[in-house]
């Protein structure tokens, strides 16, 4: 009997160092590693007092890093170039072009810009197209291309509430023409503006001249 219970000790010890010496390999399916990463720009204090605020400003900050995030990924994104075949001259263009105003764009801080001239030209039939050349500029999420009658506009007010929004930028890269509504006095705008609409941000401008 003593044989026996010294057996089941023997073993129960040997078991005991078993488990113990292979416990790093069985123990993770047993134990759950829960993670929960502060946002990186905030601090706990941060968080904590974000959590303390009321529904409406928690919702309207979480919206602002999402749009942050957004910005972010469009500005790494691979370039929406315009087809060689659409960056010609539109036709009815007069064999010497009469050139109505002209600009270039400008950076407006190390995320935002763009380079390249923008030309409002008059066509032969008496309509005007904007036309971009040697165009590039920053990516973004639903850019237009905005007539302002700020000279150079640096935020939405700026810009104004009675700019002509001439449509969504057709590419960040290349050649482009935009057709200007007829019924549009060219007399009253003085800019072309890269406007990001769901985020009101001014990307680039380019001042026009010669168009008084």
């Amino acid at each position: 009997m003593n044989k026996l219970y010294g057996f089941i000790a023997g073993a129960f010890f040997l078991g005991a160092v078993a488990t113990a010496l292979t416990y790093p390999l069985w123990s993770p399916y047993f134990i759950d590693e829960v993670v929960d990463d502060a946002f990186p720009t905030l601090s706990d204090d941060q968080r904590d007092q974000i959590a303390d605020l009321p529904e409406e400003q928690q919702e309207a900050l979480t919206q602002m890093m999402d749009e942050a995030e957004q910005m972010a990924v469009s500005a790494i994104e691979d370039p929406i170039t315009v087809p060689e075949e659409e960056q010609a001259m539109p036709d009815g263009m007069p064999t010497e072009p009469f050139i109505l105003a002209q600009g270039s764009f400008i950076d407006i801080d190390v995320i935002h810009g763009a380079e390249g001239t923008a030309t409002i030209y008059q066509l032969e039939d008496g309509s005007h197209v904007l036309r971009f050349e040697g165009f590039r500029s920053t990516n973004g999420p639903d850019l237009h291309v905005i007539l302002s009658s700020d000279p150079d506009p640096r935020s939405r007010s700026q810009v104004g509430d009675n700019h002509i929004d001439l449509g969504a930028l057709r590419g960040n890269v290349g050649n482009q023409n935009y057709v200007i509504p007829a019924d549009v006095d060219l007399t009253q705008y003085s800019s072309v503006v890269i406007y990001c609409v769901p985020f009101h941000v001014v990307f680039s401008t380019a001042t026009l001249a010669g168009s008084g």
